[in-house]
């Protein structure tokens, strides 16, 4: 049996582990050839003969804290199947990704061990040239599995208090970012010692403050800074491009990468992390192709990867604060002061949930209200009561992702009925769920706390009847404000702020916006000012679905061709 090795001191982290169990020896040596040739120098191939070997392997490896990424089982072996060893595996790897070799005439076993021991891949033998049949998919599972898995011990700390609000933002932008740290409040042990270590003890004037990699502190953390010394792009690296496109959600990060896979040069501007409001869902289960759901952070990752893989230049926590004509060039000005220029604009800015209107309830702001899902607080929501308002899928699949953590969820719903803006799928889920609370007729009408919420009064409308519950913890999925105010007068809206397009600006007599100056009609989802270009939900009269925004994405950038080829 392979002997896996103690990391000795001075070694740098050990490789994550491909670990690949197949009966016939050449087989397993081929197999084993194939995974060293692509995968080699950064992960470590190990290779067992039988399924009761692997186990002791992978028990061996557990026991020395290292981890391992993929397991890939032969399906017929003697004394133990590959099924049967991918399901035993299951307890000692969860995270481990799972995938099934097979021969052609055992597809049928593959498909059933799917839902058996949820498996990840079945992969047929052989698989020549392994270049197109075994690295693409085992590429995607690495990919997948790195982006889900931490290392076991973040080498970025931050200290900070459970009820700041410059905390929280912090603590947003790693996760969404998909950064590896660990958070510790600055009430407990370790948050003191850290401070003492730094130097900081008895200011809290400092928090939060970041511990990096390096062994430098950063007092008084904000993302912006801490993206700047993380070495996180946050100015663009050229003055020109072809096209810019504002916002990281699904329908800008669609226009990015069909404008880069198609030879333009591209950049996109964020203003906090690629994903937008899809990549804070806990599980998105109605996009094409993901028939076990995906979450938006992982589905915003694949994204931004593929982006970045087409040559896009991604710059974030930049805040646009114009978009400007400049002869037959396109203006983009930053709240740094600096400006890009560009032959044209993709405006993909989305929308933001809606603040609400509760007296008391905005001074808790970061302090127990969090406007949409904050994923990473629902390891700290653990056996307590949360409370969740809204009645669409948003609010639905963040009652169902907190109601694994929290002794409690009750969602709070205006209406008479969640199945009026909430898909069916997820209604019979949460009617489902032992621990979720629906309460229909009920709006919140007040809120009060010391530092951080602590009560909420509810206003039973079908009873007539007030009742002040205990609450700390309340998300909130109402509305959706588009972010267009920045914009300035030259661009039209609509009455809600979402942004005209297309045959929408022209006017009764079929005549385009006053100061249009371009001798054609706007194109489908060209705005007021000809060469900024409008996808997804900031758009007026938009499907607001993931899919259809990074549909638009793309269409918006065969418009940037039209538009260009006309320049």
């Amino acid at each position: 049996m392979p002997e896996p090795r103690a990391p000795r001191a001075g070694d740098e982290a050990p490789r994550p582990v491909i670990l690949t169990v197949d009966d016939d020896p050449g087989v397993a040596r081929a197999v084993a050839r194939d995974l060293r040739r692509r995968y080699g120098r950064t992960h470590r191939v190990v290779r067992a003969d039988s399924g009761p070997e692997a186990l002791e392997v992978l028990q061996e490896l557990v026991l020395r804290g290292q981890q391992v990424a993929v397991l890939l089982a032969d399906h017929r072996m003697p004394v133990m199947t590959g099924v049967e060893f991918l399901e035993k595996a299951m307890d000692l790897v969860p995270d481990a990704k799972r995938v099934l070799l097979t021969a052609y005439a055992d597809t049928d076993a593959a498909i059933r061990a799917i839902n058996d021991v949820d498996l990840d891949r079945y992969l047929l033998k052989p698989w020549d040239p392994p270049e197109e049949n075994l690295y693409p998919p085992l590429d995607e599972l690495l990919a997948d599995w790195a982006a889900h898995v931490r290392p076991p011990v973040a080498r970025l700390s931050v200290v900070g208090h459970q009820w700041s609000a410059d905390t929280q933002d912090v603590k947003e932008f790693l996760a969404r970012n998909g950064i590896p740290y660990r958070y510790v409040d600055v009430r407990s042990t370790e948050g003191h010692r850290l401070l003492a270590v730094g130097g900081l003890a008895g200011t809290p004037e400092v928090l939060p403050v970041a511990f990096l990699p390096d062994g430098t502190t950063l007092p008084a953390a904000r993302p912006r800074a801490l993206a700047e010394r993380l070495g996180i792009a946050t100015t663009a690296g050229g003055p020109f491009y072809d096209v810019v496109v504002v916002g990281g959600g699904p329908a800008g990060l669609g226009a990015a990468v069909y404008a880069a896979s198609e030879g333009l040069r591209t950049l996109l501007v964020e203003r906090s992390a690629t994903g937008g409001q899809a990549g804070q869902s806990s599980r998105i289960e109605n996009y094409l192709g993901f028939p076990r759901g995906v979450s938006g952070a992982d589905l915003a990752q694949r994204a931004r990867d593929q982006a970045t893989r087409f040559g896009v230049e991604i710059i974030t926590t930049a805040e646009c604060t114009g978009v400007h004509a400049t002869g037959d060039g396109r203006t983009v000005a930053l709240a740094d002061g600096t400006s890009v220029a560009c032959h044209a604009v993709v405006l993909a800015t989305g929308v933001s949930y809606s603040a609400l209107a509760v007296p008391g309830l905005a001074e808790f702001a970061g302090r127990g209200v969090y406007q949409g899902a904050g994923v990473h607080e629902a390891v700290n929501c653990r056996d307590q009561v949360v409370h969740v308002v809204g009645a669409a899928n948003s609010a639905g699949q963040a009652a169902l992702h907190f109601a694994k953590f929290a002794s409690e969820v009750v969602l709070l719903v205006r209406g008479d009925s969640l199945r009026r803006s909430m898909s069916e799928y997820l209604v019979a889920r949460i009617e489902a769920a032992e621990n979720i609370r629906v309460r229909l007729c009920t709006e919140i009408v007040g809120a009060s706390g010391d530092g951080h919420l602590e009560h909420l009064t509810l206003l039973d409308k079908a009873a007539a009847t007030h009742e002040t519950v205990p609450a700390e913890w309340l998300f909130v999925f109402i509305g959706a404000a588009p972010r267009t105010e920045w914009l300035g007068e030259a661009f039209a809206r609509d009455e809600k702020g979402f942004l005209r397009t297309g045959p929408d600006l022209l006017d009764a007599d079929g005549r385009p916006p006053a100061g249009w100056g371009v001798t054609r009609d706007p194109y489908l989802l060209e705005s007021s000012l000809a060469g900024v270009f409008v996808a997804g939900d900031a758009r007026a009269a938009s499907i607001k679905r993931v899919a259809s925004a990074v549909g638009e994405g793309a269409l918006a950038v065969s418009f940037v061709h039209r538009y260009l080829e006309g320049l």
